[in-house]
C-alpha cells in the first residue's frame, strides 16, 4: 500500500459518503498494522 493511499484514505474520513469513511477507515487501519510490523 502505497503512502499516496493512506493520504487519499485520510481525506475521505471527512467525505459525507459513509461506504467511502468506512473504506478508508479500513485502509488505514491495515497501514498502521503494516507499520507496526516493519
Amino acid at each position: 500500500m502505497s503512502k499516496s493511499d493512506y493520504a487519499t484514505a485520510l481525506r475521505n474520513l471527512k467525505s459525507p459518503n459513509i461506504k467511502t469513511r468506512k473504506r478508508a477507515l479500513k485502509i488505514i487501519k491495515q497501514f498502521k498494522l503494516q507499520k507496526g510490523q516493519k
